[in-house]
């Protein structure tokens, strides 16, 4: 839903999947956008991570499956998104993830769109990532802070979804998602003002003190630290 949760969960793939070409896009990059899309285009199989900028007006060949890990801001957005997959003739699929708090979304599609949906049942033995996770925003700051601006933008977007009736900010459960993100520690942000957490378990490591890899950055850092002290 963000570009900030793009940056992050496109880093975090490439990391977990080294087999597979992993490609990021989303609305700020503007002049490279075109460059990154071609280039994906071109490429025999891939996983491309990407908002709402691709979700219409684009067409990449033999695309087997659309996952769409967010619930689309609007209802013709999802549709548009799921019609990347089996185009002209071809035979694809489409994936929505919702929380059960959120499944009668799936009867305002059927209504709304006349889009009828039905559910995949959950993959066992599935892979516990998100210690690696932690373990790589643990390592690099970059990695920590992409987590962290990530959450923050996935909860503002959540908040203006336009089928706010669905999708309500105050039933989110606001530990778990941190968990889902890999946090290190619950960010400041007005929507987390006064609440407790105690679902929610950070790290006992302070944070300021974990660096970045780029030694330039973590230079600058150092820099900015020295001055405000």
């Amino acid at each position: 839903s963000t570009c900030a949760c793009v940056e992050y969960y496109g880093k975090a793939l490439e990391s977990f999947i080294k087999q597979v070409k992993i490609m990021s896009i989303h609305g700020k990059m503007k002049h490279k956008r075109n460059k990154i899309f071609t280039e994906f285009r071109k490429l025999p199989g891939g996983i491309l991570v990407c908002t709402d900028v691709m979700a219409r007006g684009i067409d990449i060949p033999e695309v087997h499956w659309v996952l769409q890990y967010d619930p689309p801001s609007s209802a013709s957005a999802f549709v548009h998104r799921c019609g990347r997959t089996a185009r002209i003739g071809n035979v694809g699929s489409a994936l929505v993830f919702l929380l059960p708090m959120e499944e009668s979304y799936i009867n305002f599609l059927s209504i709304n769109q006349k889009c009828p949906m039905q559910e995949m049942k959950p993959q066992t033995n599935v892979l516990d990532l998100l210690p690696k996770l932690k373990s790589m925003a643990l390592a690099d700051r970059a990695v920590f802070e992409k987590g962290m601006k990530a959450f923050v933008s996935y909860v503002q977007a959540y908040a203006k979804h336009e089928c706010n009736l669905i999708f309500r900010i105050k039933d989110l459960d606001f530990a778990c998602l941190a968990r889902g993100f890999a946090l290190l520690k619950m960010p400041k942000m007005p929507e987390l003002r006064g609440k407790c957490f105690p679902d929610f378990t950070p790290v006992t490591v302070n944070t300021d003190t974990i660096s970045f890899k780029d030694k330039n950055r973590e230079k600058q850092r150092q820099k900015k630290l020295e001055e405000q002290r």
